[in-house]
């Protein structure tokens, strides 16, 4: 008996063998993985345990935290304002937000924040939950700040201020939090499930987050900001079960745009696909020159801290790496979240993948590369 369900096209058989040995080598709990190609949908498999208390089984629509993927909803938000004309990635961020423009961060523009080379990357001051989960006081907290660097000197790894200062752009310009924008432009019109502030409705359903056995904890919200977190926000401190841990509603409830969406594999997987091929019978959501623009290297090699992982970026995504994360080639973008969530898309090949899962293991753990050299064979890659 098969240890997962689903479907998939012909041709594709060998992501199933390769999602089925996952359960069998690694410590795996619950997982998801889907694919589109050309707009239509030709892997969707789920298995395993969504929530280990209750041994509550994972589902066709299993939603999960999937943490800095949701880099990618804001990145694309972002990407699709500067291609109505809405947004220049090229300006000064002050020209949308003046108040931004001041303590040497006068110059810095949205691509410098995309590409994590604004000096940036967290800030002086701890705030509360209470304030995080406010938004403002985190906006004024990133008004106050200065610099780590010069800015576009160098970069390192924005992990989640990213999110507060490219989602501060989007509602000057909209009107709206990235989460509520993205769900107005994108999410609601296409039906992901996929959310940045999960909806009340979801929490119950949603998949619980347990960690693989002698990983690092992960951090509590009030240190996220903050320089006592390293920049790749990875702190041994106790930070998946409530209050105010990765489990918790108040938490995933929240707008943390930067490592707070949650989502299930064909939400995340239904977004690259929107938007480099479409999906529903509609147009793809990003034109080949606006790929072509995220696409194009930002950033690589060693970073401000002298640490050299392997990792290429665009604008606002990671890059096809074949040491830190491989993809299908040089048009796939998206981000990975910790504990091994990924997703990305590629309008080459026509692709929209996603793997989600509750099984912590860490970043560049092999589960879902293995599904990714999976697609790429049967691509005939």
């Amino acid at each position: 008996m098969r240890a997962y369900s689903g479907w998939v096209d012909e041709g594709f058989g060998g992501v199933a063998d390769v999602f089925a040995r996952n359960f069998e080598e690694f410590p795996e709990l619950g997982a998801a993985v889907t694919v589109f190609v050309g707009g239509r949908k030709v892997v969707e498999l789920w298995g395993g345990v969504a929530d280990e208390g209750t041994g509550r089984g994972w589902q066709r629509d299993t939603v999960v935290p999937v943490f800095s993927c949701a880099k990618g909803l804001v990145s694309v938000c972002a990407h699709l304002l500067a291609q109505e004309g809405r947004l220049d990635l090229d300006a000064p961020v002050s020209r949308y937000w003046p108040e931004f423009g001041r303590y040497g961060k006068e110059a810095i523009t949205s691509r410098m924040v995309l590409g994590h080379r604004a000096g940036v990357p967290v800030l002086d001051g701890v705030l509360t939950f209470e304030e995080i989960a406010g938004w403002a006081p985190v906006i004024r907290a990133v008004e106050e700040q200065t610099p780590l660097w010069e800015p576009d000197t160098s970069y390192e790894y924005h992990g989640h201020v990213f999110g507060f200062l490219i989602g501060e752009v989007i509602r000057r310009i909209t009107g709206h939090t990235p989460g509520a924008y993205f769900r107005r432009a994108v999410g609601d019109p296409l039906g992901l499930r996929a959310w940045i502030g999960l909806p009340a409705a979801e929490m119950d359903g949603r998949a619980r987050l347990v960690e693989a056995e002698g990983r690092p904890g992960m951090p509590g919200p009030e240190h996220l900001l903050t320089r006592i977190v390293t920049m790749n926000g990875a702190l041994v401190f106790p930070g998946l079960d409530e209050p105010h841990g990765w489990n918790d509603p108040a938490l995933l409830g929240m707008e943390l745009p930067g490592a707070g969406a949650t989502a299930s594999a064909s939400g995340l997987a239904g977004l690259y696909a929107a938007a480099v091929t479409g999906i529903e019978g509609r147009r793809r959501l990003l034109a080949p020159e606006t790929v072509a623009d995220a696409v194009r290297e930002v950033s690589s090699g060693k970073g401000w801290l002298g640490f050299d992982m392997g990792a290429r970026w665009g604008s606002g995504f990671l890059l096809d790496s074949p040491s830190f994360r491989p993809m299908l080639g040089e048009r796939s973008f998206g981000n990975d979240g910790a504990g091994g969530q990924f997703a990305f898309g590629d309008d080459e090949f026509g692709v929209g993948f996603a793997y989600v899962a509750n099984r912590m293991i860490g970043h560049g753990d092999a589960r879902a590369s293995r599904l990714v050299a999976a697609v790429r064979g049967c691509l005939g890659g």
